[in-house]
This record gives C-alpha cells, sequence and structure tokens, in this order.
C-alpha cells in the first residue's frame, strides 16, 4: 500500500483540490460576519468532523481528538529527508508562529507536523527536526495505514517514491500534499491553506480566528 504511483498521488490531489474548490463555496455563502475576514485561510461551514485517530507524538505519548481541543491548529504533512518542501514550509510556520507568540498559551494557535515516513522517522527525529523550526510545534506519526487514514480525512494524500535505479532503497522520497488544513477549536477540519505561505498573512488570520473563539 505504501508503494503507490506518483499517478495516484497527482489524481487524489486533483480530488482534494476538487474538495477544496467546494469548501470555499461554501465559506462564500456563510453567514455575513460569521468569521473575521481572511486573507491566507480559506474556510468552510460547516465544519467537518475528522473520524477518530491515534498518532503518536514526539514524546511518546499519544495524540488523539482530544488533544488538538482548544486551539486552532494548522495541519502539515511531511518528512525529515524532505529536501525543500518541508524544510521551507516549517520555517514559514515558524516565521508565523513568533508573530503570534504574545498570545495567551491557553489559546494561542498550533502548529502539528505529522511525518508520513515511518520508515525513517522515529518520534524522537521529528520531535528534534520540528523543534529545530520552532520549539512550540508539535511532531506526531503512525504506521502507514493510520497515517492513510489521517490523511484522508483531511482530504490530504502521501505515497512512496522508490529510490532512483542504482541508489540505495533507502534514499527514497515521500510525495505528499503541500497544504495546511485549518483544525477549529473543537479539533474539526474547517478549511485550507494552500502555497505559497505568507507567514505574516497566516499569522493574521491565525490570530484574528483565535481572538473570534473566546
Amino acid at each position: 500500500m505504501f508503494n503507490r504511483t506518483t499517478l495516484y498521488v497527482l489524481i487524489a490531489a486533483v480530488a482534494a483540490a476538487l474538495g477544496l474548490l467546494a469548501a470555499q463555496t461554501w465559506f462564500t455563502h456563510a453567514p455575513a460576519g460569521s468569521r473575521p475576514a481572511l486573507k491566507a485561510a480559506r474556510l468552510f461551514d460547516p465544519p467537518r468532523e475528522i473520524p477518530s485517530y491515534s498518532l503518536r507524538q514526539s514524546d511518546g505519548t499519544p495524540l488523539v481528538p482530544g488533544e488538538l481541543k482548544g486551539h486552532w491548529t494548522l495541519v502539515f504533512l511531511g518528512f525529515t529527508h524532505c529536501p525543500d518542501v518541508c524544510p521551507t514550509t516549517l520555517a514559514q510556520l515558524a516565521a508565523a508562529q513568533k508573530q503570534w507568540a504574545a498570545q495567551p498559551e491557553a489559546t494561542r494557535p498550533r502548529v502539528l507536523f505529522v511525518s508520513v515516513d515511518p520508515e525513517r522517522d522515529t518520534p524522537d527525529a521529528i520531535g528534534e527536526y520540528a523543534h529545530a523550526f520552532h520549539r512550540d510545534t508539535l511532531a506526531a506519526t503512525a504506521d502507514v495505514p493510520a497515517l492513510e487514514t489521517f490523511a484522508r480525512s483531511l482530504s490530504m494524500v502521501f505515497a512512496k517514491v522508490p529510490a532512483p535505479a542504482g541508489a540505495p532503497a533507502d534514499q527514497y522520497s515521500v510525495d505528499h500534499s503541500a497544504s495546511l488544513a485549518v483544525l477549529d477549536p473543537q479539533g474539526r477540519l474547517t478549511g485550507f491553506i494552500q502555497p505559497p505561505f505568507d507567514p505574516k498573512d497566516i499569522a493574521t488570520d491565525m490570530t484574528a480566528l483565535s481572538e473570534a473563539s473566546q
């Protein structure tokens, strides 16, 4: 199941994009004044409940739906051996996190990095990797079936890409969705932020959503 082709990822990504388009349409018809004006995030109404899941955090503790309640959360799929998209995105998110750092910890937005490469990414490795960008970033992973279920619930996809001919087998890559899933304080999927990312706009949106929820 983990050796899916890049073509499958592209097809699934198109399906996810269609879902995003529908989400944007729903948001357009949301009641006026129900949410603050946003620059980067595209939200839909009503939010979508996420099926039960269980990931493992970098400190070894379980990450279950209840753990994400009480905060607006941005979820990003990636892996520590990612050469470009992942470090760039996490650096941009870290810049946004610095801008909302003054908010009370109890309601401050959060960033969750989920590794979709459990074969190489141990909990310790993902924690060290994520915290190198920002100490507040949550990091988690799981076995492949659990990750696939979690990704699907967020309208995201990922797939292992075999190493090039002649290269060691462990030099494979992982294709994955590059968007950010936006979860509300009830832990429900309520929208997306699509690249290219602007840290200032992300920080402005997440701060406004957090303050509106208080």
